[in-house]
């Protein structure tokens, strides 16, 4: 169950991406169809390269040539804000970012007392599907397996002797074995990196010579175009993809392709037209074609229309150097799309920032917190973007991983006692070398590498190690009530301040995870915006906060212990965002990425 837990969050991650993934190669696979329309009345063998591509698209996501480019742009180099000094007074701001989608990311869940969770189904209905298809292809190829090992090896014999002259006329070295069977299965190539020919003793008696000449040459053309391989790869794309009817077609377009560019092939080599037909015609007769597409045969695809083809003496147009040219840009540009595309457009924020690699503090010192007299001490910090030092006094190993991981207390888990009372004054520097090479960074890259530089130092002080996991905690949901939202959207899209205080949460201009963020402080709950309302909106809150609140607020060093509250006359929380904001916070049992502690020490 637990190993079906991790599968199924590491579904829930991989979810959006993949969908990203099966559109992007699903508009890959179109263009290639329309491509393989224009190339008509070209050679066979050029329309199945494009199947093929079109087919291996689903195992290469484009985001691999993206992150490529990425890497290259001269954009892409380590990660904090604009010059000056960032002061944080008791954390005022440890949520100012939306949270991230990998420490804090919120797994949608169904509303109910014991939540079944959608992308949970959705794992199980394709795991269902992918494992009906592959155990179909294991019986199938068990069959043949079975028909391998009954069959015997042989060195002599008219078979042999034929295969053993058209190879050498084809210039191949490796002798390809030959082993009768008693099955009725028709001829084919049996293995993919050691392919043999697996050929039914009862076929030979039908066929002269010219016929088995011509069978024997379209199984040297499917050896030496390894379709085994191709066809086993286009296989487990299927069993991914099993959903996915776009793959299905384009897997029959790739074996009517592949006959007829072995049928070209044979034809090229000076085998008669009728001759080949015939000898086709008469392997049907006696023969059951091959279940298996990675076991190339001779009567695969529609047989009506290769016989068609077959006969059709018209002239298969080649490509001459222009149109060669031509689709090898295609060809090209198909790879470069993506690479320019990253080149000029670097993964910014976060996930560039822990790609990249943190600057590491070189120079710590930490102290014990001297006792204050105030029952809740005031912890202040302070970075400088300018040298990249950090400072910081009276400050808790909580805050700091709050800090530095942008997820709330409420989502840390396994925490020891000493983790929020536990007080140090800390001094860090970066040597001079990285303080360098961060003054040269934009302002978005600057701005990402605060939170893994404090992961850093964290794991280097305070010797921590955490790891991410989704458990159904209680949640409120924060919705649009039925009256509306009476938030004020800024128009220009700019970011504005937010102001808070005992009882109070006022803004200019701020995304509405913020506002989950401090709301979640407060009540001590995760809060999960399900409004769906995107942009930076102004509002003013305000609330008479509860004896629990105020001790939370003060606890977690967002509120001065002198402060007080606002006037007993305003509403309790839960109404004044009803009343005030048009919202509403709703109890529910939500699936919810943790932060687990699993080893923390108190530095020396």
């Amino acid at each position: 169950m637990k190993i079906f837990n991790h599968l199924s969050d590491l579904w829930n991650a991989a979810l959006p991406i993949l969908a990203d993934h099966v559109w992007q190669s699903t508009l890959f696979a179109i263009v290639a169809a329309l491509l393989t329309l224009v190339l008509q009345k070209r050679s066979a063998r050029i329309r199945y390269g494009v199947w093929l591509a079109a087919s291996l698209k689903f195992l290469i996501p484009f985001s691999i040539f993206t992150a490529i480019g990425s890497r290259l742009s001269p954009k892409h180099v380590a990660a904090l804000a604009n010059p000056g000094l960032y002061v944080i007074d008791g954390v005022t701001q440890p949520f100012s970012q939306p949270l991230p989608r990998v420490h804090s990311a919120v797994i949608t869940a169904t509303k109910s007392m014991a939540p079944i969770h959608w992308e949970s189904l959705v794992l199980a209905f394709w795991l269902c599907g992918f494992l009906t298809v592959l155990l179909i292809w294991i019986g199938r190829w068990w069959r043949i397996s079975v028909a391998r090992r009954n069959a015997t090896t042989v060195t002599t014999g008219r078979e042999v002797l034929s295969l053993r002259r058209l190879e050498h006329a084809a210039g191949i070295k490796t002798e390809l074995p030959v082993l009768l069977s008693p099955t009725s299965l028709e001829p084919g190539v049996f293995g993919i990196f050691r392919p043999v020919l697996l050929w039914p003793c009862s076929i030979s008696e039908h066929l002269d010579d010219p016929h088995l000449q011509a069978v024997l040459t379209h199984e040297l053309c499917h050896v030496q175009r390894r379709d085994n391989l191709a066809a086993a790869l286009h296989m487990l794309i299927e069993a991914l993809f099993w959903f996915h009817p776009l793959l299905w077609w384009l897997g029959a377009r790739m074996i009517e392709d592949r006959e007829r560019a072995c049928d070209e092939t044979v034809i090229e080599l000076g085998s008669q037209r009728r001759i080949y037909a015939e000898s086709i015609l008469r392997v049907c007769e006696f023969c059951l074609s091959s279940p298996l597409t990675c076991v190339s045969g001779v009567t695969g695809a529609d047989l009506k229309k290769r016989m068609v083809h077959i006969m059709n003496d018209r002239m298969v147009l080649k490509l001459n150097f222009t149109r060669k040219l031509l689709l090898w840009t295609a060809a090209c540009l198909a790879l470069a799309i993506p690479i320019v595309y990253g080149l000029f457009n670097p993964t910014s924020g976060r996930a560039e920032a822990d790609s990249m690699g943190a600057p590491r503090y070189t120079i710590v010192s930490i102290q014990p917190h001297p006792a204050e007299t105030s029952e809740f001490p005031r912890a202040k910090m302070m970075l400088s973007l300018i040298d990249s030092n950090f400072k910081a006094r009276g400050v808790s190993a909580e805050t700091l991983i709050q800090l530095a991981y942008h997820v709330p207390d409420t989502q840390v888990v396994a925490a020891p006692d000493w983790l929020g009372s536990a007080r140090f004054d800390i001094d860090a520097k970066v040597d001079k070398a990285a303080a360098d090479q961060m003054q040269k960074l934009t302002e978005d890259q600057r701005s990402a590498l605060g939170g893994p530089m404090l992961q850093g130092l964290l794991a280097d002080q305070f010797k921590l190690k955490v790891h991410q996991e989704a458990r159904d905690i209680p949640v409120y949901e924060l919705t649009i009530a039925d009256g509306g939202s009476k938030l004020h959207k800024q128009a220009d899209g700019r970011h504005g301040l937010m102001k808070f205080g005992m009882g109070e949460l006022t803004s200019s201009g701020a995304p509405l995870d913020l506002l989950a963020a401090q709301l979640s402080m407060r009540l001590g709950r995760t809060v999960v915006d399900k409004t769906g309302l995107a942009g930076n909106y102004a509002y003013s809150l305000h609330w008479t906060p509860d004896a629990d609140e105020q001790a939370r607020m003060r606890h977690d060093e967002m509120i001065a212990p002198h402060t007080a509250a606002t006037t007993s006359s305003a509403p309790p929380l839960l109404t004044a965002i009803q009343e005030q904001l048009g919202l509403t916070l709703q109890p529910q049992t939500d699936r919810v990425q943790v932060l687990v502690i699993d080893h923390i020490e108190q530095p020396e």
